[in-house]
């Protein structure tokens, strides 16, 4: 999963990047001040895997990993190239989903690229030039696509009318997520790889003032009763916080999070979102030798699932052994949770489900 940090200058990008990574990007108060995307691959937190590690003595541990690229502050104009602005939207396209960090604190100590506070200006700002920019990408398109249905290219007719969809939207100003696309359809468009047809998580970055009173917030609300438009999801954190909480060992970071009456970090709060947002659930592989935390979408079928391990896997799929994380925990073990039938054999259209501990059976000639 790869995840594209993005909003204006000066909202807090770089520092909540640092805070979540500790990759040490440089973070300062001008606009710009990222130049090429900073790269950091984090682990998922996932306290099964602690405990199965724990259960199995095991010799390596595994998390799931996420991939967070911060991309430099958009401005107004960026689609026209604006502040290097078509470099950055490139590095947009290559991303799974955006993250949308908006500035919802006033600091006069940090300047603002639009001299006031106003997350939705703020939104509005950056989503348009997403948008301007797939609307010149969707008409270089249309104009192709339009020269092969002259020919009554049946194909070619059916992706005109797809992109008629999305260019209509994007003539409204609205992303090309919102387009009421079939799979057909969205696989027609699919390599035109439109920034606007990702989905997006806003983040409300606050003080550390607002974050114990964060959910009456206004600017926060303002952002919510915005994303409910587009089916967004909203997480509300404090990226100066997240940078102190970052420095903190176990012990003394939990004091703090008491401290500000939060009970989950930024990174939890992301990854939930990101996974919930992508469809994504985790199933584990356990043993003496690994336990591995394995990312995989919704609906998965157990044979696909083999085959995130190795593609041989999948090829030569007999069976799954399969046990619920809750089953195994509860029992103790897993001789004992046979022992009371929790462990099945499932087949090839078994649909794989979240926390799921797996050992596949395979065979190949």
């Amino acid at each position: 999963m790869k995840l594209g940090i993005v909003g204006l200058p000066n909202v807090g990008k770089s520092t909540l990047f640092n805070a979540i990574t500790k990759a040490g990007a440089e973070s300062a108060n001008y606009p710009f001040c990222t130049i090429e995307p900073n790269v950091g691959i984090v682990n998922v937190p996932d306290d099964r895997v602690d405990v199965l590690s724990k259960m199995y003595e095991t010799e390596k541990t595994t998390y799931a990993t996420v991939e967070f690229v911060d991309i430099a502050g958009l401005v107004r104009g960026a689609s026209k190239g604006e502040g290097l602005g078509n470099k950055f939207l490139s590095h947009i396209r290559e991303t799974d989903a955006i993250v949308h960090i908006v500035r919802c604190f006033e600091d006069e100590k940090i300047v603002h690229v639009e001299g006031k506070i106003d997350p939705i200006s703020d939104i509005e700002t950056i989503s348009l030039e997403l948008i301007l920019s797939d609307l010149e990408t969707i008409s270089k398109r249309i104009e192709r696509v339009q020269k092969q249905t002259k020919s009554g290219d049946k194909k070619a007719i059916a992706e005109l009318n797809v992109l008629n969809k999305i260019n209509e939207l994007l003539e409204n100003s609205k992303p090309a997520r919102l387009a009421d696309l079939d799979s057909e359809e969205k696989e027609l468009v699919k390599d035109l790889y439109l920034i606007t047809s990702k989905k997006a998580i806003y983040v409300t970055n606050v003080s550390e003032n607002q974050i114990s009173d964060a959910d009456s917030d206004k600017y926060v609300n303002l952002v919510r009763e915005y994303a409910k438009a587009e089916n967004a999801e909203v997480i509300t954190l404090c990226a100066k916080l997240e940078e102190d909480l970052s420095e903190l060992d176990d012990q003394d970071k939990l004091s703090l999070m008491q401290e500000y009456g939060i009970n989950e970090s930024g990174l939890d709060k992301l990854v939930k979102a990101s996974y919930k947002l992508l469809g994504l659930i985790s199933f584990l592989t356990a043993g003496k030798q690994e336990v591995r935390a394995w990312t995989i979408t919704t609906g998965t079928k157990a044979p696909q699932a083999a085959g995130k391990i190795h593609t041989d896997f999948e090829r030569g799929f007999i069976k799954a052994e399969v046990v619920s994380y809750e089953d195994l925990i509860s029992n103790g073990t897993m001789l004992a949770a046979k022992e009371k039938g929790l462990v099945r054999l499932e087949g090839k259209e078994y649909v794989m489900k979240d926390g799921d501990i797996v050992l596949f059976r395979f065979n190949v000639t």
